[in-house]
């Protein structure tokens, strides 16, 4: 590079390539992919000068200020070393990166590491277009140390709790748990849904609807809602912790007293009493912050979190819109001129809002307050002009931001609700319809609803022409039963939107954060749902007890209000990490060490069901969240509990019966008629299977698991005995000799020759397989390993800009993924393939690197190779301190003798002393 170009530093290749368009030859732009520089991710990556500190495992020095120990990661040092290079022949350095925390942090690790020589400005903007990029130009500023400031002390607080909690669920619940300062309350908010959902009891109640008709022949439904002056009740007016209505004096019918009440209705006149009309307005929402993005892409598209945002990482870094990570709802002038003259062009005059619309914003953090969501540049391109360089999910999101942000600045849309009520015998009856006058904004935008009942009432309905006193027609009269129901779980979308009403994290990391309980397996999806598992309400139940404080809703709330004050500069950052961390009586350490003896494993791992109140069994029923999953226990008794099954699912009722599944197990089907061994049919947490027990325990028991399809009611001794005959051999294979055997596998039923394997095909069973099948399946190509035929790439793009290898988009055993000759990254679940593009590729690829290596597995040979080498080297160790223990006892022994003999009018006492060894140092142990 030539002296006379200056280098424009920036996140990702992608924004790389569309910042190069608009800055010309007199710049190099180049990718940090991402951080550069971060605190160590485990003890591997501890500097070895601090691996002796009490503190070094945190990677914060928490003796001398909270200092961070940063660390370039292995991954980065490459693209660390390029930058430098590239600086070298640099005449000025532009940092490029995000204007939130997060991009000034990487601004500043930058700067600190790479040490330019030359000039350093900060570049910010909201969008990636021709102009902005001019306009950032011309106004650089220097890195704002509050950001930055704030971001560090966000990083230390996560790295304080998440370590040192963590740790301590590691010892009192189980392996591989974490915990979060924003991840544990949002599991707290899922635990506390279910448990109303465990709590809940339901009602049934019933109505009325009748049909009926006018003079002139349309018809329309209508319900009862009061008898006799006695009104009906409705969901809401039953307790859900009982099920028994709020107030007694509502008129609550059964189904047979509804049906009865129909009859005597059915003859009776029908009069319309009142006409009511009310008219109303609906103003059109404001345009998407981050975390209304995601609510409406996950009702309206079906996008997880993090599917939303990163199209919509790829919408922006491509010039499409504008910065996706925003917490205001805020538009430019221009942009408000930009939607305008888009209302007034394409849905006419009429439609414009009479004045401009502006948004007020919750946001506090002025500095962090950047616009909306929108389209980028002015004026806005239509959806229609982009269809072509997008796929199919970008264009969706795309074109949902483009209507939205046009939509807020049309008319409202202007409404009329009518409702008639019709008296009968006593009994009154009301219908409403709504209808829409002017549609306004609803013309481009109708926002989506996270509960279908409430959308579908919201609804257009429509009643014919009615007027007071009016008779009608009764055509029929149908009792409808209803039941309350319990409060509907978190999606994604309501758990978003409940954090931010909370003022719990920030937005743009809720995607991250809602991956996380689902890796960590405190959360499962069920349709869209999220489910709890027993293990998160274990952890959260601890955190409650013995931390109320790291769960608090306000306290949370309150710590990301002090966040946002550094970044503010209105308060300092070592003030509150000394209170977080060290304060008295509160502090995380030491209210840690104090909880530290206290917490009864046991009791922690206990959550209580019920107890019985009749039958044989009356101890009470718990689930005990074990190694290896959860169980229930009753007394002496044990059963697994289904993975699949939900908390509020597990009622007492179902846990007794399971625990009597569990204990009818413990009857042997029969007697295997080759050992004559007991057989026994069981449950586990993976399913039913069937297990031959040698009754004085001279050999290991045998177990065979149920095949695909089978029901436990059809298992028999002879199916039992069948199923553990397997792998069943079937007869030399006719060409090599070689015996065929067929078995059923952790991946399904199969059969075997040799080295070669093949699976079997949906309606045939290890069981029934004759040769002849398998001989002709053994024939057919191998599907997948390493003999199977080298299937071609799906795609192949350009070189990586990292490896400078082709990248690829491969199908493997698990899914598609990309790769670059050196990483691989699977595809997001809710991801097309076929829509992939390169920068998406290269996004996926920058993240998996960025996350490390992944650990692998070890497998059980290895493991037992792992422990028989740490055995032995400890066996090793005894015997080397045993030898210089007995040396060193030699030695003193040696000493005292020679000394009571330099000392010959010593007295007895004296003699045995100095025989005593003398006492180790620390430095000696």
């Amino acid at each position: 590079m030539s002296k006379e170009k200056s280098l424009v530093i920036v996140e990702s290749p992608a924004k790389a390539r569309t910042i190069s368009k608009f800055l010309g030859d007199d710049f190099t732009v180049e990718a940090s992919v991402g951080h550069i520089r971060d605190l160590p991710n485990g003890a591997k990556e501890v500097p070895e000068s601090v691996k002796s500190k009490d503190w070094a495992y945190l990677g914060v020095d928490v003796e001398h200020d909270f200092e961070p120990v940063y660390i370039i990661p292995p991954d980065k040092k490459k693209q660390v070393k390029k930058l430098k290079d590239l600086l070298k022949n640099a005449k000025e350095l532009y940092l490029a990166t995000d204007e939130d925390r997060e991009g000034e942090a990487i601004s500043w690790h930058l700067q600190e590491v790479l040490k330019p020589k030359v000039p350093v400005h900060r570049l910010v903007f909201h969008e990636i277009t021709r102009e902005a990029i001019q306009n950032a130009l011309k106004s650089p500023r220097k890195i704002d140390e509050a950001l930055v400031r704030a971001q560090e002390t966000r990083r230390i607080l996560d790295r304080l709790y998440g370590y040192d909690v963590s740790q301590l669920l590691w010892k009192k619940i189980g392996p591989k748990l974490s915990a979060g300062r924003v991840q544990s309350v949002a599991v707290r908010l899922i635990v506390d849904r279910e448990r109303e959902r465990r709590a809940f009891r339901s009602a049934t109640y019933a109505d009325l609807e009748a049909e009926l008709a006018t003079h002139a022949g349309s018809t329309f439904t209508a319900t009862l809602v009061s008898y006799q002056g006695r009104r009906l009740p409705t969901g809401k007016d039953f307790d859900p912790a009982t099920g028994q209505l709020k107030d007694p004096s509502l008129l609550q019918l059964d189904e047979s007293a509804a049906k009865e009440l129909a009859d005597k209705l059915r003859g009776a006149p029908f009069r319309v009493v009142s006409v009511e009309t009310k008219r109303f307005k609906e103003r059109p929402k404001p345009p998407f912050t981050t975390s209304t993005l995601q609510q409406e892409a996950n009702r309206k598209l079906g996008f997880t979190a993090r599917r939303t945002m990163q199209i919509a990482q790829y919408l922006y870094e491509n010039g499409y819109i504008t910065y996706m990570r925003t917490d205001s709802t805020t538009l430019s002038n221009e942009a408000i001129h930009a939607a305008r003259d888009l209302v007034r062009d394409v849905y006419g005059p009429d439609y414009l809002s009479p004045a401009p619309r502006q948004y007020a914003s919750k946001v506090k953090n002025a500095q962090e307050a950047h616009e909306a969501i929108r389209p980028a540049g002015h004026p806005f391109e239509l959806p229609q002009a982009v269809r072509g360089q997008l796929n199919d999910e970008q264009f969706k999101l795309f074109e949902l931001i483009w209507k939205r942000t046009v939509a807020c600045q049309m008319q409202d849309a202007d409404k009329k609700r009518v409702t008639v009520t019709i008296e009968a015998d006593g009994a009154v009856f009301q219908t409403s319809g709504t209808t829409i006058e002017f549609d306004g904004f609803l013309r481009a935008y109708v926002e989506g609803s996270d509960n279908p009942e409430e959308e579908l009432a919201a609804r257009e309905t429509l009643l014919p022409p009615l007027e007071q006193g009016e008779d009608l027609e009764c055509r029929s009269i149908t009792p409808k039963v209803h039941t309350t129901q319990p409060p509907p779980r978190y999606t994604e979308a309501s758990l978003t939107r409940t954090l931010e009403e909370k003022g719990i994290g920030r937005p743009s990391t809720y995607a991250s954060i809602i991956d996380t309980i689902q890796r960590r397996e405190y959360v499962f999806k069920k349709g869209n749902a999220l489910v709890p598992s027993w293990t998160a309400f274990a952890v959260i139940g601890l955190l409650e007890e013995h931390f109320p404080e790291l769960v608090d809703y306000d306290f949370t709330a309150q710590m990301e209000d002090y966040l946002d004050a550094i970044s503010r500069a209105e308060k300092g950052h070592l003030e509150y990490l000394r209170d977080f961390y060290f304060g008295e009586g509160k502090g995380l350490k030491p209210l840690l060490e104090s909880k530290a003896q206290e917490i009864d494993p046991r009791e922690t791992c206990s959550i209580w069901i019920g107890k019985p109140s009749e039958g044989p069994h009356q101890e009470d029923v718990f689930v005990r969240v074990g190694r290896y999953g959860p169980f229930l226990e009753q007394g002496e008794r044990r059963a697994s509990i289904p993975d699949d099954m939900a908390p509020d699912e597990l009622t007492l009722e179902k846990a007794l019966e399971l625990l009597d599944s569990a204990a009818q197990g413990d009857e042997p089907l029969g007697t295997c008629d080759e050992t004559g061994f007991p057989i026994y049919l069981k449950t586990g947490r993976f399913g039913a299977y069937v297990q031959r027990v040698d009754p004085e325990g001279n050999e290991k028991p045998k177990n065979a698991s149920l095949l695909k399809g089978m029901d436990v009611a059809d298992v028999d001794i002879d199916v039992a005995q069948q199923l553990l005959s397997l792998p069943r051999e079937l007869g030399p294979h006719p060409e090599t000799g070689e015996p065929v055997v067929a078995a059923n596998g952790r991946y399904g039923p199969y059969v075997k020759c040799g080295s070669e394997t093949r699976s079997l095909p949906e309606g045939v069973t290890p069981l029934d397989v004759t040769l002849e099948q398998a001989v002709e399946l053994l024939k057919q190509p191998k599907r997948r390993g390493r003999q199977a035929a080298k299937r071609e790439p799906l795609k192949t793009f350009e070189a990586s800009p990292v490896t400078g290898n082709p990248v690829q988009l491969l199908d493997g055993r698990y899914g598609p993924y990309v790769t670059d000759g050196e990483t691989n990254a699977s595809l997001p679940r809710d991801a097309n393939p076929d829509e992939l593009t390169f920068e998406q590729a290269l996004e996926l690829l920058a993240a998996r690197a960025a996350a490390g290596p992944k650990r692998k597995r070890a497998t059980k040979k290895a493991a037992a190779k792992k422990k028989a080498t740490k055995k032995k080297a400890a066996k090793k160790k005894t015997t080397k301190k045993k030898a210089a223990k007995k040396k060193a006892t030699q030695a003193t022994k040696k000493a005292a003798k020679k000394k009571a003999g330099q000392a010959e009018g010593a007295s007895d006492v004296s003699a045995q002393t100095a025989a005593l060894p003398p006492q180790q140092s620390p430095d000696d142990a």
